[in-house]
C-alpha cells in the first residue's frame, strides 16, 4: 500500500504542475487566431490534468479508507490513528481517521481543493473565458504547495510504511505498537463530522482568492470574477460554519468543563477565515449590485485565503502551544509561510498595479461621508470584521511574538479575549440592528422612522421580558457568585466591575431585541414583496433576514451561557453513607446520589466509571436521573469525561464526574448553564439563512425595496 499510494501522490503532483503550465500557456491575451486557437488547447489539456490529479488524490484517499477500515496497518499513519472502537459508530471513526491526523488531514484537504478545481473545470468547460483559466492556474499551484508539502515532509506523508519494529515474529504488533490508536476524545459523531466540514470551507475560500488574482491578472473589474467566486464563497463560509458549530458541540458534551468556546489557539485559527468571510460576502453583495467595493472585494478575498492559511500554520508549525495542534514541521513552516506572505502580497501588490482601474461604476459610490447609510454600515462590517481578525490572530500568536512587543512571549487568558470580543461583538450587531432601514447614499430619517415605529414597539416589548429575566434570574445567579467568593468570583471580577458587567448585558439585550425584530419585518416584507417574481429572486435577502435573527438569538443566548454560569465544584462523600442521603446543590437544582457502577469492555479496553443522581428542582419536582461517567483507556490510562445534560428552554444543568479521591469522594463539576439552547438554536437558523442565501439568482431582488441587507450570508 505505501509504493502504491507513493506512486498515485506523485502523480498527483505531476499532474497539477503540468496543469499549471497548461494554464499558463492558456492564460496568454492575443489577438491573432493562432494564439487564440493555442490558448484553448493549452485550457482543455489543462482541465483534462485537474481531472487526472483529482483521481489520484481520491485513489490516495480511498487507499486510505480500506487499510483503516480493514484494520491494514502496514502503513504508519493507519497505525497511528486507527479506532478500535465496538460502539455502533465503529466504521465512521474508522473512516474519520483519514483527517483525524496531520498527515491523513492534509490529504484529505489537498484533495478537497483538487475537488473544487474540477467542478470548476466542468463547469466552465464549454464556456470557459481566460478569467477561469487564470482562476484555475492559482488554485493548481496552491495544490502544488499542499502537495509539495505532504511529498516532501515525512511527517505529512500518510503513506510512510510501519517500521519492522512494531511487528512481532509472527507479524502481530508488539505491546508497544498497540498503544497506538486514535484519541479516544476524537470518537464522538460531531467531531468525527467536525475536521471534513472545516476543511470544505477551507478549500472553498480557495476559489474566491482564485479568481480575485485571476481579475487582477486580467485586469478585468468586471462582476464576471464575483459572479463565478459568489456561490462557491457562500457555501465555504456554510461549511465553515458548521464545522465551528460541531467543534462546539463536541467541546460541549466531551471535554467535560461545562463551555463551548474556550479561546484556544486552534479554535482562534478556525474563526479567523469566516470572520474575513463575513466582510467578504458583503463585499461581493455591493460588488454586484452597486458596482462598488471593488478593491474591497478583492483584498478580502485574499485575506480570506491568508487567514485560512494563518490557521493551518498556527496548528502545525509548532510555534503555538494547544492541546489541538499538531507537532511542529519546519516544511510546513516554510511552505505555509510563504503561502501566506503570497496571498497578501497578490491582492496589495495587484491592486497597486492596477490602481487606475477597480473603481466604483457609480460616481461617489464608495464615500462614506454619510455614515447612517446602507454605504456606511457595510463599510464599518468590513472594518470591524477586519480589525476583530487583525486583533485576534495578534492575540492569538502573542506567545510566539518577541518580548519587546506587547503581550510577547505571554499566553492570554480568556479574559482578555472575551475584555475585546463582548463589546466590539455587541458594537457590530448594533450596526447589523439598523441596517434594513437604512438607504443608499442618504438615509431619509422621517421614512427611517416610519418603517422603524412597529419593529421598535415589538422589540421594546422584547427588551422589557428581557430586562425581567435580567433582574429576576441573572443579577441574583452573579450575585450568588461573588457572594460565594473562590476562583468563580475572581474570574467574574477579572471581567470588569459590576456596572460595566451588568450595563454590557442591558446594552446586549436591547441591541438582540432591535435586531431581532427589524430583521424579522424585513424579511416578511421581502416575502411579501417576491410574490410576483418569486421567492428564489429573493431568495439572497430572505437567508440575509433569517441569519439576522439568527444572530440576535445567539447573542441573547451568549449573554445567558457564558456571563451568568453558576458552577460548584467539589468532593461528595458516599462511602458509608445511604443511597438517597448524600446530596449536592446548585442553583435550583438538588443533586442526590443514586449508585455507582464499573464495567469493563474487553474488546475496546477501555473501563467505563459511571455514577447515577436523582435531580429536583427548587419545587421538589423530579426531573429525571443523570449518569454522568469516566471512560478509561486501560492500557494508555487516557480518560474521556462523559457529561450528563438536563435541558430545558431556559437553561442546561451540566454535571461532570471526574473520579473519586484517596477517601473515596466523588470529585464533581455541576453547573448551570443559562439560555444556552438559544446559542444552538440560533446556530441552527444562521446555517439555514446561509443555505437559502445559496439559492438565489444572479439578479438582485428588486421586490423587497432594493438591495439586500448586509446580512451575514447575504450575497445579492
Amino acid at each position: 500500500m505505501s509504493v502504491l499510494g507513493t506512486v498515485f501522490l506523485w502523480v498527483a503532483l505531476l499532474a497539477a504542475a503540468a496543469s499549471v503550465a497548461a494554464f499558463a500557456a492558456a492564460g496568454i491575451k492575443g489577438k491573432d487566431a493562432g494564439v487564440a486557437a493555442q490558448a484553448a488547447r493549452a485550457a482543455r489539456i489543462g482541465r483534462m490534468l485537474v481531472g487526472v490529479s483529482a483521481a489520484a488524490l481520491l485513489v490516495c484517499c480511498l487507499i486510505l479508507v480500506g487499510c483503516f477500515l480493514t484494520g491494514d496497518v502496514s502503513l504508519l499513519y493507519v497505525l497511528q490513528e486507527r479506532s478500535n472502537s465496538t460502539s455502533s459508530l465503529a466504521w465512521f471513526y474508522k473512516l474519520s481517521g483519514l483527517w483525524a491526523g496531520r498527515a491523513g488531514s492534509l490529504l484529505f484537504w489537498a484533495f478537497l481543493i483538487s475537488l473544487f478545481s474540477a467542478v470548476i473545470s466542468l463547469r466552465t468547460r464549454r464556456d470557459g473565458a481566460r478569467l477561469d483559466s487564470l482562476a484555475l492556474l492559482v488554485m493548481q499551484l496552491v495544490l502544488v504547495a499542499f502537495l509539495c508539502a505532504e511529498t516532501f515532509s515525512a511527517s505529512n506523508n500518510v503513506f510512510v510504511p510501519t517500521p519492522a519494529s512494531c511487528f512481532d515474529a509472527d507479524g502481530t504488533l508488539t505491546a508497544m505498537a498497540s498503544v497506538y490508536g486514535m484519541n479516544r476524545l476524537l470518537e464522538h459523531w460531531a467531531m468525527a463530522i467536525h475536521p471534513p466540514t472545516l476543511f470544505i470551507g477551507y478549500a472553498g475560500m480557495t476559489v474566491p482568492f482564485a479568481y480575485a488574482a485571476a481579475a487582477l491578472i486580467a485586469n478585468d473589474d468586471s462582476k464576471a470574477w464575483v459572479n463565478r467566486a459568489r456561490g462557491y464563497t457562500v457555501f465555504a463560509w456554510l461549511f465553515l460554519g458548521i464545522g465551528i458549530g460541531l467543534g462546539s458541540v463536541w467541546a460541549y458534551v466531551v471535554l467535560g468543563w461545562g463551555g463551548y468556546w474556550g479561546w484556544d489557539a486552534v479554535e482562534n485559527a478556525s474563526l479567523l477565515s469566516w470572520l474575513v468571510g463575513v466582510a467578504l460576502i458583503h463585499s461581493f453583495t455591493v460588488y454586484r449590485q452597486r458596482g462598488a467595493f471593488k478593491r474591497w472585494a478583492v483584498m478580502c478575498a485574499c485575506l480570506a485565503f491568508a487567514f485560512v492559511i494563518v490557521g493551518t500554520f498556527i496548528s502545525r508549525s509548532g510555534i503555538v502551544q494547544s492541546v489541538h495542534a499538531f507537532e511542529g514541521d519546519p516544511v510546513s513552516l516554510v511552505l505555509f509561510g510563504l503561502l501566506i506572505v503570497a496571498a497578501v502580497l497578490v491582492g496589495v501588490v495587484g491592486l497597486i498595479v492596477r490602481r487606475t482601474g477597480f473603481n466604483s461604476d457609480i460616481e461617489g459610490d464608495d464615500d462614506v461621508e454619510r455614515i447612517v447609510s446602507r454605504n456606511g454600515a457595510y463599510y464599518f462590517n468590513n472594518v470591524v470584521m477586519l480589525v476583530f481578525t487583525l486583533v485576534l490572530t495578534y492575540m492569538t500568536v502573542s506567545s510566539a511574538l518577541p518580548s519587546w512587543l506587547p503581550f510577547g512571549g505571554e499566553t492570554l487568558s480568556t479574559t482578555s479575549y472575551n475584555a475585546l470580543a463582548r463589546p466590539l461583538g455587541v458594537f457590530y450587531l448594533f450596526i447589523l440592528a439598523f441596517c434594513p432601514l437604512l438607504a443608499w447614499g442618504k438615509t431619509d430619517f422621517g421614512k427611517l422612522a416610519r418603517q422603524g415605529r412597529v419593529p421598535g414597539i415589538c422589540a421594546l416589548a422584547l427588551f422589557i421580558a428581557l430586562m425581567v429575566y435580567f433582574a429576576t434570574t441573572l443579577v441574583p445567579a452573579y450575585d450568588a457568585t461573588l457572594a460565594r467568593g473562590g476562583t468563580a468570583a475572581s474570574d467574574l471580577l477579572e471581567n470588569g466591575p459590576r456596572g460595566y458587567y451588568l450595563g454590557l448585558t442591558v446594552v446586549g439585550f436591547a441591541v438582540a431585541s432591535l435586531l431581532f425584530f427589524n430583521a424579522l419585518f424585513f424579511l416578511v416584507r421581502t416575502i411579501k414583496g417576491a410574490k410576483g417574481i418569486g421567492l428564489r429572486a429573493c431568495a439572497s435577502t430572505i437567508g440575509g433576514s433569517i441569519a439576522h435573527v439568527a444572530m440576535a438569538v445567539i447573542l441573547v443566548g451568549l449573554i445567558g451561557s457564558s456571563m451568568y454560569v453558576t458552577e460548584r465544584t467539589g468532593y461528595l462523600t458516599v462511602d458509608g453513607v445511604e443511597s438517597g442521603k448524600a446530596q449536592m446543590a446548585v442553583g435550583n437544582y438538588t443533586l442526590t446520589y443514586e449508585s455507582d457502577d464499573v464495567s469493563v469492555n474487553e474488546q475496546e479496553g477501555t473501563a467505563l466509571y459511571s455514577v447515577t443522581f436523582d435531580v429536583r428542582d427548587a419545587s421538589g419536582s423530579d426531573l429525571g436521573e443523570v449518569t454522568p461517567s469516566v471512560q478509561l483507556d486501560m492500557m494508555t490510562q487516557q480518560q474521556k469525561l462523559n457529561a450528563a445534560v438536563i435541558s430545558t428552554p431556559a437553561e442546561d444543568l451540566f454535571v461532570v464526574y471526574r473520579g473519586v479521591n484517596a477517601s473515596g469522594a466523588l470529585s464533581m463539576d455541576v453547573r448551570v448553564n443559562r439560555l444556552i439552547s438559544l446559542v444552538w438554536v440560533g446556530f441552527v437558523l444562521l446555517m439555514v439563512g446561509t443555505a437559502v442565501a445559496l439559492l438565489a439568482k444572479r439578479n438582485p431582488c428588486a421586490a423587497a425595496g432594493g438591495p439586500a441587507p448586509a446580512a451575514v450570508p447575504a450575497g445579492e
